[in-house]
C-alpha cells in the first residue's frame, strides 16, 4: 500500500529525515514513535504531499507522490497536529462545507456527515459554534473533516497531543473503529498510545528508523536483558556505581532520584542471572540493601534506550 525508499529531507543545512525506509500494508494502524524534533511530522508531510522530499522516493496504492500527487492525495484524509478548523462556523456547516470542497454533491454530503456524525461522536454538537468546543471536541471535528472524502489511508500527526486522559481515550477508540477498514498512520510520543492502538510501531530517532515491528515483537527482542533496581542506605552514587557496575554482566547503571539513600537501576544479561552476583557485591559492604527489584523491558523503557543520544 505505501512504500517509502531512502527518503531524505533537508531544511537548509538541517537534516531532518535520514534516508528512511519501510513498508505499510492495507488495512496496518502504524505508529510513528520518536522524541520531539526526531522528524516524524516531516515524514507525515512528506507522505501527504504537503512537503517535498529532498530525495527519496514515495509510492502510494502504485502512485509516485511526485509524479501523481492529485491522485494520491485524492486516497489520504490527513489530519495535522493543530485541526485547520474554521472557529467561527458551526460544526454541521463546517463539514457540509468540507464535503464541498472534496466535491461530494449535497445528498451524499448529507449522509456522509450523519455516518461521520455517529462514528466521531458529534451527533450532539452539530449545532455549535467550532470555537465553544473543548480540544477533544476540536480533534473529533478534525477527524470527521479528515474522513470526509471516505480516504484509503488516515495519517494523523500527533492526534491526542494536549487532551486530557478521558479524551485520549475517546479519540484512541475511534481511530481503532477507523482502522478496522482503513489504513492509518500516526505520530505520536505517548508510548501507552501506541501499544494500545496500534498494530506495528517505526521508532524515529534523528531522522533515522532504528526500530520497527509490533511492541510485543520488540519487547520480546529484548528478553535477553532485564533492569535490577535497587536502593540502598549508608551508601554514595559514586560507591554504588563503581562498585556495581564492575559486576560482569552488567551493561550500564543509572542513577534514579531518591528521597533518601541512592537509587539505581541496572541495565544487564539474563543469562545469566546476575542477581546473585550483584546481592553478594552488596552483602559484602555495609550498606542497607532497602530494595531490589527485578523489572523486564517494558515499551518506554526500549524507547528510551533506542533515543538516548536524542535525549541528553
Amino acid at each position: 500500500m505505501i512504500q517509502v525508499e531512502n527518503l531524505t529531507k533537508y531544511y537548509g543545512d538541517f537534516l531532518a529525515v535520514d534516508r528512511i525506509s519501510f513498508e505499510i500494508s492495507r488495512g496496518q494502524i502504524v505508529g510513528l514513535l520518536g522524541p520531539n524534533g526526531a522528524g516524524k511530522t516531516s515524514t507525515l508531510r512528506i507522505l501527504t504531499g504537503y512537503l517535498s522530499a529532498s530525495s527519496g522516493a514515495v509510492t502510494i496504492g502504485g502512485f509516485s507522490i511526485e509524479d501523481d500527487p492529485i491522485k494520491v492525495k485524492r486516497m489520504m484524509g490527513y489530519l495535522p497536529e493543530s485541526a485547520p478548523l474554521y472557529h467561527g462556523m458551526l460544526v454541521y456547516d463546517y463539514l457540509l462545507f468540507v464535503a464541498g470542497m472534496r466535491g461530494i454533491s449535497k445528498d451524499k454530503a448529507l449522509s456522509r456527515i450523519r455516518l461521520l456524525a455517529k462514528m466521531c461522536g458529534l451527533r450532539e454538537i452539530m449545532s455549535r459554534s467550532i470555537g465553544e468546543l473543548s480540544k477533544g471536541l476540536k480533534q473529533r471535528v478534525g477527524l470527521a473533516h479528515a474522513m470526509m472524502g471516505d480516504p484509503e489511508i488516515l495519517v494523523l500527526d500527533e492526534p491526542t497531543s494536549g487532551l486530557d486522559p478521558n479524551q485520549i481515550i475517546e479519540i484512541r477508540e475511534i481511530i481503532k473503529q477507523i482502522g478496522k477498514e482503513k489504513t492509518v498512520i500516526l505520530s505520536t510520543h505517548i508510548l501507552s498510545e501506541a501499544e494500545a492502538t496500534c498494530d506495528r510501531v517505526v521508532i524515529i530517532n534523528k531522522g533515522k528508523v532504528v526500530a520497527d515491528d509490533s511492541a510485543d515483537a520488540l519487547k520480546q527482542s529484548a528478553g535477553d536483558q532485564c533492569y535490577i533496581h535497587v536502593s540502598l542506605l549508608n551508601s554514595d552514587y559514586e560507591s554504588a556505581e563503581g562498585l556495581l557496575g564492575s559486576v560482569p554482566g552488567v551493561l550500564s547503571v543509572e542513577r534514579l532520584p531518591e528521597k533518601e539513600g541512592v537509587s539505581l537501576r541496572l541495565l544487564c544479561d539474563t543469562d545469566p542471572d546476575q542477581r546473585g552476583p550483584i546481592y553478594q557485591k552488596i552483602k559484602a559492604t555495609d550498606w542497607t540493601l532497602v530494595k531490589f527489584q527485578r523489572e523486564t523491558k517494558s515499551l518506554e523503557s526500549i524507547f528510551r534506550e533506542l533515543t538516548k543520544e536524542h535525549l541528553t
